[in-house]
């Protein structure tokens, strides 16, 4: 089993409290022979017409020696798990979990608003003291 981010368990604990349920920890995914796992997949209920919103979630810290490097194998991982979910017809919003700091420093700069602005990558901030969520982009 692959290593779990350090902020795994804040990120659970944050989407429980926004009323998701974690229905996968990890979530699977397999292509072909090849297996892989993104960290969480969720879900809750929304509108009186009691649909339900799934999501899969992918954890980074970002604690590698450079925020370049960590955001090239975030965005590499994400786009491949992307591919890999809609190839299989799992029909989950796919989100990038990174703290406060890390949006301010890497995704509030020129670097990170690309992927943004063009739509590449959806981001879940979180608090990682209070174990919340801040921010749904987009929301």
């Amino acid at each position: 089993m692959p290593r779990r981010d350090i902020y795994h368990d804040t990120v659970k604990r944050a989407l429980q409290k926004a009323g998701w349920t974690i229905t996968h920890d990890p979530f699977p995914l397999q292509i072909g022979n090849k297996r892989l796992s993104a960290d969480l997949g969720a879900e809750r209920i929304i509108g009186a017409e009691k649909e339900t919103e799934k999501i899969v979630v992918e954890v980074k810290s970002f604690v590698g020696e450079s925020d370049v490097k960590d955001l090239e194998q975030a965005l590499g991982q994400y786009v491949l798990y992307r591919q890999i979910l809609n190839e299989i017809g799992e029909e989950r919003d796919l989100y990038l979990a990174v703290s406060r700091p890390i949006f301010k420093s890497v995704f509030s700069i020129e670097l990170g608003q690309i992927l943004l602005n063009n739509k590449i990558i959806k981001l879940l901030v979180f608090d990682d003291v209070t174990e919340v969520i801040v921010k749904w982009i987009p929301d």
